[in-house]
């Protein structure tokens, strides 16, 4: 194993870790601070033209005030079939049709759900957790099966075990401002 095989490890590495910080940032735009966010309906998915569609491929969405989000709908037709995607996301709210304009007003949450909404974002957290350091171990097992093989030294592997370790530090701090973020804007009344 060469000096070029060990940067494809760390590469390689750094990429996954930043996948797994990635995955967690849509996870929370995706969960209610009680605040109207445009990322709140990004996992809406709609029946239309003979598929399922993502809600940004058949309207406009906009939050013009802080507890409202508008779906404006391009094909008239399409009202009914968006308002059931909205309404079978989950999401806990309800569409209010006004022509090709769709209301969503944003009810305010309890502290009960907002307790259970930092749960389940802390949850996301510690999944994110786990597969940067599934990723640590898993270029930790190549480096030592490269010193098996005798392509590389134990000064070699040492080194860049402790930089794959600071990634992996670096990525969890990450992590864990993101869920800090998060929290405080799902606590926030």
């Amino acid at each position: 194993m060469t000096t070029t095989d060990i940067d494809a490890i760390k590469k390689e590495a750094a990429r996954k870790m930043h996948s797994a910080v990635e995955v967690l940032q849509k996870e929370l735009a995706g969960l209610r601070t009680g605040r109207a966010s445009v990322s709140l309906l990004e996992p809406v998915t709609v029946d239309a033209y003979g598929s399922r569609m993502p809600l940004s491929q058949l309207a406009t969405i906009a939050a013009p005030e802080a507890r409202l989000l508008t779906v404006q709908v391009w094909d008239r037709g399409m009202i009914k079939a968006v308002e059931r995607g909205i309404l079978e996301a989950g999401l806990g709210l309800n569409p209010a049709s006004e022509g090709q304009t769709i209301r969503l007003p944003i009810p305010p949450l309890n502290e009960q759900r907002r307790v259970e909404i930092t749960k389940i974002a802390s949850r996301y957290a510690e999944e994110a957790r786990v597969a940067v350091r599934n990723v640590r171990r898993h270029a930790m097992e190549e480096l030592k099966k490269a010193e098996k093989d005798g392509g590389v030294s134990q000064d070699q592997v040492r080194d860049v075990g402790k930089q794959i370790q600071e990634l992996t530090d670096k990525h969890i701090h990450t992590l864990d401002d993101l869920l800090a973020k998060k929290e405080s804007e799902i606590l926030q009344v």
